[in-house]
């Protein structure tokens, strides 16, 4: 699935149908339901891909409640940007709460909403990235896996789930141009291992309709044609 980095083709997926099929997927029936009347949409995509972006832009245009990810809340991020192996654990182990009461808070919404990256990127991508690194030992890797599997059973998957493919080089010029002080000494092979994670995952994900969007090559902001594109693919699913 994955494409060169100058491709500007919006792909589509829905591999929801052969996935109900699978027996590792029959927990999603045993989920709380949400309110049928409303939409979940989430945007996934690695650092400085153009989530929140988006969905302030979709936001924009639509009436749609939008959840962010508590970056700013986290009082280990700095120290994990710091020192990841020493820190690594405390960090996960905050945002996958943090993601859990946001999905509480988003089930019982009855507006449309948006969420800007989601608790299965928490798990599947960067706490599995720490772990293969050797930056999270095996002990605390279980147990942050036997919590995220208890979690995944008291939530939904979104309606539609939006991925920002956008290639490494564009990501490095995105983390200077926002400056934030604790990225900027991310180490690149770090990123570059996120980049792979997120394609490996992508490329198997089941658990809605997807979307993926090259979000370094596609101005929905100025350029009309990109715009009409990008929310063709998307309302289908508000």
């Amino acid at each position: 699935m994955t494409q060169s980095s100058d491709s500007r083709q919006i792909i589509e997926v829905d591999r929801t149908r052969e996935a109900a099929r699978e027996a590792s997927l029959k927990t999603l029936s045993k989920t709380p339901r949400r309110d049928p009347a409303r939409r979940y949409i989430a945007v996934a995509g690695n650092i400085g891909a153009g989530k929140s972006s988006l969905v302030e832009f979709l936001c924009q245009r639509y009436d749609i409640k939008p959840f962010f990810e508590p970056n700013e809340e986290n009082p280990y991020l700095a120290d994990f940007y710091d020192d990841m192996e020493k820190w690594s654990f405390a960090s996960q182990i905050y945002f996958l709460t943090a993601k859990f009461r946001l999905h509480l808070e988003l089930d019982a919404t009855h507006q449309n909403v948006i969420q800007d990256r989601t608790i299965w990127e928490d798990a599947e991508i960067f706490a599995e990235n720490l772990y293969l690194k050797g930056l999270m030992d095996e002990r605390d890797y279980e147990t942050y896996r036997k919590l995220y599997e208890s979690v995944r059973t008291q939530i939904q998957p979104p309606d539609l789930m939006i991925y920002l493919r956008c290639p490494i080089k564009a990501v490095r010029k995105r983390i200077r141009m926002r400056g934030r002080d604790m990225e900027k000494n991310i180490p690149i092979a770090y990123i570059r291992r996120l980049h792979k994670l997120y394609e490996d995952w992508i490329a198997s994900y089941a658990l809605s309709p997807l979307v993926i969007i090259p979000s370094n090559n596609l101005d929905y902001v100025t350029d009309l044609v990109d715009c009409h594109d990008i929310l063709t693919a998307i309302e289908k699913y508000l």
